[in-house]
């Protein structure tokens, strides 16, 4: 709104805010690839399904050790539960989130329509919490399990066994020097790595049964030491639904996988409001998915706890958080195990870059549309360096250590999940689906039992998720704090009758009166007028009112449109509707200047009470100390005190 001529940026500035302009207002072009241009078709969903599956697959590098850490011997009858609550539990729900959310904005998005005003805010701004500690977990975590295999190396490991810190660092540092240099979401180097990865892991796995198949003493071992550990079967069943929750990083990709939706090739009918062959394939990119890893998960399990002795998954062990790779080079040389090394650190290092492609997509999405942001962070670079910083602390914080950082990551995980079986169930509530409901809501509850579960045995997660969501709050409210004066419409738009009263005003002086509307009858405005003209010696009628009703405070950046009336055949009226009225008046009075080429003045009341009680009714709920803050809104919008609309006050 603004016409401030400011200096040009320096090049260091003007290369680290490039694309501001377009970043979390829906136009930046990576937000919208297949819906902004009928001809940009998208990619088929098995292509898509393998940019999610840089983040989920590669989970693969570190499950099967974890789930042996949690469950010892009982590792594959728990990780048989997993697979149930995946494709009974999670699949469903997300399938339904793709349903709801069909543009990629998941189940947080599903989630603030159900609340508003601040208390969705601050709702969404937890949830974004728990969504940062996911994404950021994914970073270091994927990069410390990476240089794991990189150090455990066997031809590197006497130069390199202690430098998994510092490689930890470089791994990070290169995701975010790859950000800042520009980066796109490479679907054919996904597609390949994915290809290549589960190829590998696919040899391995067939390696690993054969060598269980003709070493029988292996099964009858396990099964001896199972019953001699648990007793009887319905004893075993019941530690693995206790231990599940422990083997939750398994679950990890399917909010992913419903962000990048908009990249899926849909039928050439779809519409942006229903766009029914993307929902569609992505709910097959979705099944695909959870259908290749299940398989994995158990087959992985299996082998890695019949094969590899219990010492070698403890921290130290040559198996500790590479328990396939472990087996790769044992079994298939050291060859083929380098080989897989080099497939699962790229895989690794690259489902950190989509994790932090997913950090870049969310965060613009919602905090600086709530204001809540400085201005720099719709910009990526700047974003870029505070995360990598952020990722450097954990990586720090952790000692680069995957099953240290393993609670964390869970906890991130299970509460996006938990919020989405939430948010489903909610939807299908009100769709009148009975059915659905109550399956839904038992899902919901199998997810907050493990979401509670890991919390209590793995507090440190929701440690640092309560981090993150302290510093989000922190920073989001002292942000829309430091830009309360800020003029925040993006656009205003008048109607026929108001462009009249404002066309003929020009002719002579442009004056408004700001009134609070009460009763709205005759008396009202005609005392209105006469206060006006004491307080400030005026005389005439000559004035148009101005009414802003508030609508939701809590939101940020909206249009403005501008009605005209007449009321009891004398009174020329406004009425505009905003989420703070200091800024609908300065926006309208910065307009009527722009189109009208004149000085619009405007009255006001000074307000009675406390100037911070009123303060604070300003920031919370959009009204208080109106004319001030009218007047320093202004003065922010435009520097220049000649062409400024002035502010009267009496």
């Amino acid at each position: 709104m603004a016409t401030t001529e400011h200096p040009p940026p320096s090049r260091l500035r003007a290369w680290m805010l490039e694309g501001l302009s377009d970043m979390g207002k829906g136009h930046a072009k990576q937000e919208q690839p297949a819906e902004s241009d009928p001809e940009q078709k998208g990619q088929p969903w098995y292509r898509v399904m393998c940019l999610t599956g840089v983040d989920y697959f590669s989970t693969l590098g570190y499950q099967p050790g974890i789930a042996a850490l949690a469950a010892g011997l009982l590792s594959p009858v728990a990780t048989i539960v997993l697979v149930i609550v995946t494709l009974a539990g999670a699949l469903p729900v997300y399938r339904r989130v793709a349903e709801e959310s069909p543009h990629g904005q998941g189940s947080i998005a599903m989630l603030e329509r159900l609340l508003t005003f601040w208390k969705g805010k601050l709702f969404v701004l937890t949830l974004l919490g728990f969504a940062a500690t996911d994404f950021l977990i994914t970073i270091t975590l994927s990069a410390a399990d990476a240089s794991t295999h990189l150090v455990e190396n066997p031809h590197l490991n006497s130069a390199l066994h202690d430098k998994q810190m510092l490689i930890t660092l470089l791994l990070v540092a290169l995701l975010g020097a790859v950000f800042l240099k520009g980066f796109l979401e490479a679907i054919g180097v996904a597609f390949a790595l994915v290809g290549v990865y589960l190829s590998l892991n696919v040899v391995v796995v067939i390696v690993g049964l054969w060598h269980v198949a003709s070493a029988g003493h292996v099964v009858t071992d396990w099964s001896s030491g199972l019953t001699a550990e648990h007793g009887n079967a319905f004893a075993m069943i019941g530690v693995a639904l206790v231990v599940f929750p422990k083997l939750a990083l398994g679950l990890s990709g399917f909010e992913t996988g419903v962000a990048v939706m908009p990249h899926v090739k849909g039928d050439p009918d779809d519409t942006e409001e229903r766009p029914t062959g993307r929902i569609r394939d992505t709910k097959k990119l979705l099944t695909t998915a959870a259908i290749i890893m299940s398989a994995f998960l158990i087959t992985t399990s299996f082998i890695t706890t019949l094969l590899i002795p219990e010492k070698e998954f403890e921290t130290g062990g040559e198996a500790n958080g590479r328990a396939l790779a472990y087996l790769a080079h044992h079994y298939l040389g050291s060859g083929f195990g380098t080989v897989y090394d080099i497939s699962t650190i790229a895989i690794l290092w690259f489902a950190g870059a989509s994790a932090m492609a997913g950090l870049l997509n969310l965060m613009p999405r919602y905090l600086p549309r709530y204001g809540m942001a400085p201005h720099w962070a719709r910009a990526v670079r700047p974003m870029v360096i505070v995360f990598i910083l952020i990722a450097f602390l954990v990586t720090w914080i952790f000692d680069a250590n995957v099953d240290a950082q393993g609670g964390a990551y869970a906890t991130g995980v299970l509460v996006l999940i938990s919020s989405a079986a939430i948010a489903v169930t909610i939807a299908a509530h009100k769709a009148g689906q009975r059915g659905w409901t109550i399956a839904f809501g038992v899902i919901s509850a199998v997810f907050l039992y493990t979401t509670v579960v890991n919390v209590i045995e793995r507090p440190d997660g929701v440690k640092i998720g309560a981090c993150f969501i302290a510093g989000i709050i922190l920073v989001s409210l002292l942000s829309r704090l430091a830009r309360a004066f800020e003029l925040r419409v993006t656009s205003v738009s008048l109607d026929p009758m108001a462009d009249r009263f404002i066309r003929d005003m020009a002719s002579r002086k442009i004056r408004f009166i700001a009134n609070e509307p009460d009763q709205r009858d005759k008396a009202e405005y005609r005392e209105k007028i006469e206060q006006i003209q004491t307080d400030n010696d005026l005389p005439g009628e000559d004035f148009v009112f101005v009414e802003v009703t508030v609508l939701d405070p809590s939101e940020f950046e909206a249009g403005l449109t501008v009605r005209g009336e007449v009321l009891h055949n004398r009174y020329r009226i406004l009425t505009l509707e905003s989420s703070s009225i200091p800024n609908a008046l300065a926006a309208l009075l910065l307009h009527v200047r722009d189109v009208t080429g004149c000085t619009p003045h405007i009255y006001f009341e000074w307000t009675e009470g406390s100037p911070f009680a009123n303060f604070l009714r300003f920031f919370l709920f959009g009204q208080g100390e109106v004319a001030p803050v009218t007047r320093e809104v202004l003065r922010e919008a435009e520097p220049d005190r000649d062409r400024r609309p002035r502010v009267h006050t009496g």
